[in-house]
């Protein structure tokens, strides 16, 4: 039986996202996206036009939403995506659009 991961197997990211994000789905998508991955964190709009969000979860799920958030969901146009590792003590336990 596979239990869940401990804190210290957990990967957790601070993630922007540049481009045509905001108005086209993005967040909605983001969040069945991570739900799929089962990773934990948030995802919001940002005042400047970017989406900001943190990720957390194991990390090949975390390595795989990256590779997803390059694109985004369909009528999105993404020009840019950093992260940054984010060291935390909190644990998320869903993933939701704040």
């Amino acid at each position: 039986m596979k239990s869940l991961p401990e804190h210290h197997d957990l990967e957790t990211l601070s993630v922007l996202v540049e481009g045509r994000v905001q108005g086209v789905g993005f967040r909605a998508a983001t969040v069945r996206q991570a739900h799929q991955l089962k990773l934990g964190g948030w995802v919001r709009n940002l005042p400047d036009g970017r989406v900001e969000a943190l990720i957390q979860g194991e990390r090949t799920a975390v390595d795989r939403m990256l590779s997803w958030l390059l694109q985004g969901p369909p009528a999105a146009r993404v020009t840019g995506v950093s992260h940054t590792e984010t060291p935390t003590d909190r644990h998320y336990e869903r993933f939701e659009q704040i």
